[in-house]
């Protein structure tokens, strides 16, 4: 029990500072797995995932206070068109792909390489980009990359949504709080729209087949203590991180993505991971 408790609040902590950070949640939770020698069931993943991505909504206030009580305002339509349009490319390029049979891979070296290749990618944008003016305004270009993006990480783990989301909006010209934003707000529904579609397809599979739905060895107690846990992390680095993007750089998240990227191909090398 000892074990399992443990294991619930790291893994619990993990999504909350992954979940958002454009580091990949999936390749931390995946790389926590191995090292902790203990599986986690995929119910657990999505439901703590859920519950991350819920505890940042307050933080959104003003931008749905917008969409509440502005909604005739042709400013408050046209971003919430773009959202609807990025959120669309996603949803419906994430029903193709599990029609398709696709699976994410579960081996720790794809994500190594998405890792080194986001970082890097965020480091040469950073520098390339130094003292360029940007722009706060959503074009419809930068919603279809968003979209595209979000599509992208879904399909190599290790991508990370937001990263991929904030890479393409920054290349496009966006600033960077502008750029997160609207990343995390087209992440809302999709990730929420992705893990409802998972817990229902599951426990309605689990009510066909198995009166007991795969829940691994956590049970629900230890599902509601990771989502409780994974939600007030998450709600904590979310808020830190939108005030960090007014003045700083996303250089830094790139040298971390290579420094972690190095390690995993270490680790794999002297074969502690697999």
């Amino acid at each position: 029990m000892t074990n399992t408790l443990l294991v619930t609040v790291v893994a619990g902590v993990v999504e909350g500072i992954t979940e958002f950070l454009p580091v990949s949640s999936t390749g931390h939770l995946l790389l926590t797995e191995q090292l902790l020698d203990r599986h986690l069931s995929d119910l657990f993943n999505i439901v703590i995932q859920s519950g991350a991505v819920l505890a940042v909504l307050p933080l959104f206030h003003e931008r749905l206070a917008q969409f509440a009580f502005q909604w005739r305002e042709r400013a408050t339509q046209l971003y919430a068109a773009k959202l609807a349009l990025a959120f669309g490319i996603t949803g419906i390029g994430g029903l193709i792909l599990k029609k398709c049979g696709f699976k994410l891979p579960e081996e720790v070296l794809p994500i190594a390489w998405a890792l080194l290749i986001g970082g890097i990618a965020f480091v040469i944008i950073e520098a390339c980009m130094k003292g360029r003016k940007r722009t706060a305004e959503v074009t419809w270009t930068v919603a279809v990359a968003v979209g595209l993006a979000q599509l992208l990480a879904a399909v190599f783990p290790g991508t990370s949504r937001s990263g991929a989301s904030i890479i393409f909006a920054l290349i496009l010209g966006m600033g960077r709080a502008e750029a997160t934003e609207f990343s995390f707000l087209v992440g809302i529904p999709t990730m929420l729209a992705a893990g409802g579609y998972e817990i229902f397809h599951k426990l309605h599979h689990a009510a066909a087949h198995n009166p007991a739905p795969d829940v691994a060895f956590e049970g629900w107690s230890m599902v509601v203590l990771g989502t409780i846990v994974s939600a007030v992390v998450s709600f904590v680095v979310v808020k830190w991180l939108l005030g960090y993007v007014r003045t700083h750089t996303f250089t830094i998240f790139g040298w971390y993505r290579i420094a972690l990227a190095a390690l995993i191909f270490g680790l794999l090398w002297f074969g502690i991971l697999d």
